[in-house]
């Protein structure tokens, strides 16, 4: 039977054109936009051979399913959904998807642009010449140069944007006017050689480009007119600061120190906060005696540091029903060793130099090692 619908043997191959550009997605309940792009880049890109890809975080509105849809009729039209972490939070960030995306397309040149239509598609054929013709490795839709312009950029959106541009021109030592833009064009043979540097976390992959670049992609920037949002709503949300300042954490340290590890820290220095709270109302207002103080104030301390984590510091992989009971029972026992863990390093360095100070620091030290490296591989576990 297989025999009757291969070619024969002595056929040549079926020659195919492979697409010249490769247009990611990253989606999340865009399910009213999709069609739209769709159509807008099947006009524009007429005299192009393309594929477009996008890349769908399980959204609940069922964007996949109308890709997969729009993909039946058109093999141009290609779906990733991306399952893994939805149930936890919804949205594993846009940087990874826009980092798959380009990894899983075949293209010699990749543009990312954003489902909510308020990217100017028309300029793809511009930044497509701009590389073919070696004039450029990426090209960048800039909103802070001469011929930019808006209509749908609220005031207060492009205040914050224009002060984290600022802040990662300065820090970063980052030359193009908009590292912040989410639309962009480049070679795909030069963003694999700077794929393994990048974050799969946060919103702001250009920016990661270019700062992993260090320099070294030849830029040149196009002015666009930023559109108005047609369907759903913004995915900025208060987090998005975090991820930013992440980001620039990680670059300005060569991604040795991490944001999670910092915040993971700060959580803790709010939990010391809380158990002397505890122990002082047990204590002086309860009246209950030092050692069922100290114990309620180290499990209120833990349960406070443990919600705070899940919300905060692992955001991304934020527990919920029955693995956030199983996951705060894992907590007290990581933070429970510990505790041993910090009281043994700091008699071992208070028996070596009796310096209290410094042998609490190191103590501290070694229980936020510990209980962040265990947390991280008993408690909020990738799957």
């Amino acid at each position: 039977m297989n025999e009757a619908i291969r070619p024969g043997a002595d056929s040549p191959p079926q020659a195919h054109e492979g697409p010249e550009l490769s247009v990611i997605v990253p989606t999340f309940n865009e399910r009213d936009n999709v069609t739209v792009l769709y159509r807008r880049l099947e006009a524009t890109l007429a005299n192009v051979v393309w594929e477009v890809v996008f890349v769908d975080d399980n959204s609940p509105d069922g964007t996949w399913d109308v890709v997969r849809a729009l993909a039946q009729r058109d093999s141009r039209v290609r779906c990733v959904r991306r399952i893994g972490c939805v149930r936890r939070i919804g949205r594993r960030g846009l940087s990874g998807a826009c980092i798959e995306g380009i990894l899983a397309s075949s293209a010699p040149y990749v543009a990312v642009i954003d489902a909510d239509l308020q990217h100017d598609e028309t300029q793809l054929p511009k930044m497509l010449l701009l590389l073919a013709s070696e004039q450029a490795e990426l090209v960048v839709g800039s909103r802070y140069i001469e011929g930019y312009k808006s209509e749908g950029f609220n005031k207060q959106r492009a205040g914050a944007s224009a002060l984290a541009t600022e802040l990662a021109r300065k820090m970063l030592r980052v030359e193009i006017a908009d590292p912040m833009s989410g639309f962009f064009m480049m070679r795909r043979d030069r963003f694999e050689q700077l794929a393994p540097k990048l974050s799969v976390h946060g919103f702001k992959i250009l920016l990661d480009v270019v700062a992993s670049a260090h320099g070294g992609l030849r830029t040149v920037e196009v002015p666009y007119t930023f559109g108005a949002r047609q369907h759903g709503e913004s995915k900025l949300d208060s987090m998005v600061a975090l991820d930013f300042l992440g980001l620039l954490l990680a670059k300005l340290t060569n991604d040795i120190v991490s944001l999670r590890f910092i915040l993971f820290a700060m959580v803790g220095g709010i939990g010391l906060v809380v158990h002397l709270t505890t122990l002082f109302i047990a204590l002086e207002l309860v009246k209950v005696p030092f050692a069922e103080a100290q114990a309620a104030g180290a499990i209120v301390a833990m349960t406070s540091n443990f919600v705070l984590n899940n919300f905060l510091t692992y955001r991304d992989q934020r527990l919920k029903g029955f693995a956030l009971l199983r996951g705060l029972i894992a907590f007290y026992i990581v933070c429970s060793v510990g505790l041993l863990a910090n009281v043994g390093v700091a008699f071992s360095v208070y028996d070596q130099e009796p310096i209290w100070w410094l042998a609490g620091m190191a103590g501290a030290l070694m229980g936020v090692v510990w209980n962040y490296a265990m947390s991280g591989l008993f408690v909020w576990r990738k799957k």
